[in-house]
């Protein structure tokens, strides 16, 4: 065994690094995207696990591949078939152990500025203590006195986290826009090409939204019947059609030059996906036909075929369902969307138009590369400052468990979920994605009327 094989191990378990440190064929790591990674795999743990505590089948298969598993359930005393650890309320508890765990990070990383703080360390390491410490606040969430109590306070709690979480990310949906629409508009100083450019994205993204609407009024709508559908897909389709004008207005567009149709075209496409999303998850409509038969309206004849695998729809329905949450986390907790929701952009006369305009300009990692050891493989970012807010990560991660907890127990149809049948059909589900659809709307009218409200404020989109 080589002689610095424990050192790097102990690097590993209590080192700022993480695992990068301990695996020679891994490419070099940012030290920042190193302790992401590592919270985003805690993280990714713990909502596989409530995924598994929300399957109606898990409790058989264990009974029969656990040998002695009645004894063992009674002997830990979590009911006869071990009950009380399957089911939306042992969701609760483990997703109160996870939220729990993250705030308490948020408060111990408040005001950190320098990576070399003894807080800051702690932020960026000890991950096997870390883990031992998550995984004892899950535990210990089923020993909380008088759970029906904390059940019913708890899903009030998670409800009004899960909200703000997607109230954060429909708020960074629009300053994205507008950063792209910004950024594009910057190149067409230097380059008449970036008009193009924008002309043809926006059509694109035009095109995609008018398609969809009309596939859905095709599919979602029949002759006679279906007036909801009806009714929401007219609403949602005119309020594209609205926020596109007034985008466009001569009053809003001396207040904000950057104003534009490629705005409006993303909140389009933004608002025809939530408007897809939310009714292929409202329940059927039943009526009878000629022969007495039950068959359902209102939606395509093809989708009824996909909902009859159990098992591919579980699977892909939990993966994309964790894959949006971390990236929704991952990104919104960068430098400049951490400016953004307060307010603060970078300066018109700083942007420098790229195709990839989410990235750093090339070359920006070349000091960063300078501060590469021998020996570990990862790269010290932070030695001038910390490069995204350390509390505000965790409190995005605390908000993203709640909300974890709130999807995968079905909202508030949380007495008969299961995660078999929940990416098929449910009112909570539709309503939670059509507000979502509508808070976008507003937030993105928002920025654009609020100059005209308040002309003595400055507003920089």
């Amino acid at each position: 065994m080589p002689s610095g094989y424990p050192r790097t191990v102990l690097a590993c378990c209590c080192g700022p690094a993480g695992c990068a440190l301990c695996c020679g064929c891994c490419p070099k790591f940012r030290q920042s995207r190193s302790t992401r990674f590592m919270y985003a795999l805690y993280f990714i743990l713990v909502a596989l696990l409530c995924c598994v505590m929300m399957s109606k089948t898990m409790p058989k298969e264990m009974k029969e591949h656990i040998p002695f598993y009645e004894d063992l359930c009674k002997g830990i005393k979590a009911g006869d078939t071990c009950q009380n650890l399957v089911g939306y309320s042992a969701v609760y508890r483990v997703c109160f152990g996870m939220a729990c765990f993250f705030f308490i990070f948020c408060l111990l990383t408040l005001k950190i500025n320098n990576s070399k703080s003894c807080r800051a360390h702690i932020h960026n390491g000890f991950w096997f203590f870390k883990l031992l410490l998550l995984g004892a606040m899950c535990s210990g969430a089923f020993f909380i006195p008088d759970q029906e109590t904390f059940l019913n306070a708890w899903r009030y709690v998670g409800a009004i986290g899960a909200f703000i979480f997607i109230g954060i990310q429909l708020i960074l949906l629009v300053e994205f826009a507008h950063k792209w629409n910004k950024n594009w508009t910057a190149g067409t100083a230097s380059n008449k090409l970036w008009y193009a450019s924008l002309a043809l994205v926006t059509l694109v993204m035009y095109s995609i939204a008018a398609g969809g609407f009309i596939l859905m009024a095709v599919f979602y709508t029949q002759k006679d019947g279906c007036v909801e559908n009806k009714i929401l897909l007219g609403a949602n389709g005119g309020l594209c059609l609205l926020i596109s004008l007034v985008a466009i207005l001569p009053c809003v567009q001396n207040r904000q030059p950057n104003s534009g149709l490629l705005q409006s075209g993303l909140i389009s496409c933004y608002v025809t996906y939530l408007t897809f999303s939310a009714l292929s998850s409202k329940p059927v409509e039943l009526v009878l036909d000629d022969r007495g038969k039950n068959v359902t309206i209102c939606v395509p004849d093809f989708g009824q075929d996909l909902y009859r695998d159990e098992n591919l729809v579980t699977g892909l329905g939990t993966t994309l369902l964790i894959a949006c949450i971390l990236y929704s986390c991952l990104t919104s907790t960068t430098r400049a969307s951490s400016d953004a929701l307060q307010g603060r952009y970078a300066a018109p006369e700083l942007e420098v138009a790229r195709c990839c305009f989410c990235f750093g300009p090339d070359g920006e990692d070349t000091e960063e590369q300078q501060n590469v050891k021998e020996g570990p493989r990862v790269i010290y970012d932070e030695k001038k400052g910390t490069v995204y807010s350390y509390s505000y990560f965790h409190f995005v991660f605390f908000l993203a468990s709640l909300y974890v907890m709130m999807t995968v127990t079905n909202w508030f149809n949380y007495e008969s979920a299961n995660i078999e049948t929940f990416f098929s059909r449910s009112w909570s589900i539709f309503w939670v994605k059509m507000a979502s659809c509508w808070i976008c709307v507003l937030l993105y009218l928002w920025t654009l009327v609020a100059p005209l409200c308040c002309p003595s404020r400055q507003f920089s989109v």
